[in-house]
């Protein structure tokens, strides 16, 4: 006889603090927010609680079924990234998204982050299952197959254009292959073509401008152009989203009290806006509570689970982490500027849902686990 647990409180609790500091933080950056883009507090919350309900469902449909569908899902929103080259509007020059009326925006790159996690999670499990022993052909070909999966998508997101997401793309692709259990011939090979290439464009980026606009266009030149200016400190976004922090002290200016203006607020700069309210103790009691977050993530993985779900959290950790880490780290100058916002905090319906649905694959690996543990 055992007792389930319904939810993970070590899950749940830092989700509740994450809430309080979105919608908080979001009320704080409206100051400076365009007053044509509504209530954003209430849009966030609204968005939350659709996506406590999808977490909801979720849950009562488990892991294997989003396993056992996922290639509907990966094909779907590889449909949805190629429509967007055609019908969606220019926002700031980039074709990222559907616009909803009496909804909002849609940004199918964020949900296919997940498709990819799913894909190849379970494309992973089978070549464990077939290959006890695979040869270096099996391999290659494990590893060719993995890569077009990736490809698609990135290709499309890449002509949009949204560079944040193909690096997010990269990422989750690789974290997955690092315990796939692949051998590390694979990991070398591809980090001395990778360096190779990036070495050829940054030649020509840096000493035959010319020649790398003719070859790649002048869309990727300036896109290069924007990351390269983080060296600099330059740019008002940096420079203000600097200087609000480093003036806030230890407890800050007070909530509802951001003391200069950025662009970008309530999105790509909300923890600008956090730590400039709440000062240096509460900002390092954030980061504590994302480092328990992450780290509970990365102990599950190494639980006795399904390899499925293994593998899926291998991308959804490496999501998290890098997200959380690129989105603080350009806020403080130490990354350039890519567009990345900070998972459960800026404001975004399509990139809120999906931290949610990840959120429930998480909750079901717990649960799940946890059943487990009690019958044994």
């Amino acid at each position: 006889m055992y007792r389930k647990k319904i939810v993970d409180l070590k899950i749940i609790i830092p989700f509740l603090i994450f809430f309080m500091i979105s919608l908080l933080s979001i009320k704080s950056a409206s100051l400076y927010t365009s007053s044509s883009l509504g209530n954003l507090v209430v849009k966030q919350a609204i968005w939350y609680g659709i996506g406590i309900f999808l977490i909801i469902i979720i849950i009562f449909l488990k892991n294997k079924f989003l396993y056992n569908y996922v290639h509907v899902f990966y094909i779907v929103c590889n449909i949805l990234l190629g429509l967007l080259l055609f019908f969606a509007p220019p926002i700031n020059n980039s074709k990222c998204w559907f616009i909803i009326p009496g909804i909002g925006s849609f940004q199918p790159s964020e949900f296919m982050k997940i498709a990819i996690m799913l894909e190849l999670s379970v494309m992973i499990k089978s070549y464990h299952y077939k290959y006890q022993s695979p040869s270096i052909t099996d391999e290659l070909f494990f590893l060719f197959k993995t890569f077009i999966v990736v490809l698609i998508p990135a290709v499309l997101t890449f002509l949009e254009p949204d560079t944040g997401s193909v690096i997010m793309y990269l990422v989750i692709y690789f974290s997955m292959l690092l315990i796939s259990g692949i051998r590390a011939r694979w990991f070398i090979t591809t980090g001395i073509i990778m360096v190779i290439l990036v070495s050829i464009v940054f030649v020509l980026y840096f000493f035959y401008s010319d020649k790398f606009i003719s070859i790649f266009g002048t869309n990727l030149f300036y896109r290069l152009d924007r990351i390269f200016e983080w060296k600099s400190g330059s740019g008002l976004q940096l420079e203000n989203a600097l200087s609000a922090i480093g003036s806030s002290g230890v407890v800050g200016y007070g909530f509802n009290k951001t003391p200069i203006y950025f662009p970008e607020a309530s999105t790509d700069f909300i923890f600008a806006v956090f730590s400039s309210n709440f000062g240096f103790i509460l900002t390092l009691a954030f980061i504590g509570v994302l480092l328990f977050f992450d780290v509970y993530i990365i102990l599950l993985m190494k639980r006795k689970i399904d390899l499925s779900d293994k593998f899926v959290l291998a991308g959804i950790s490496s999501c998290l982490i890098f997200q959380q880490v690129q989105n603080i780290g350009m806020t403080i100058g130490i990354f350039p500027i890519t567009g990345i916002t900070l998972p459960f905090i800026s404001y975004g319906g399509s990139s809120l849902l999906s931290y949610m649905i990840m959120l429930g694959i998480i909750l079901n690996i717990s649960k799940e686990n946890e059943i487990k543990y009690l019958k044994t």
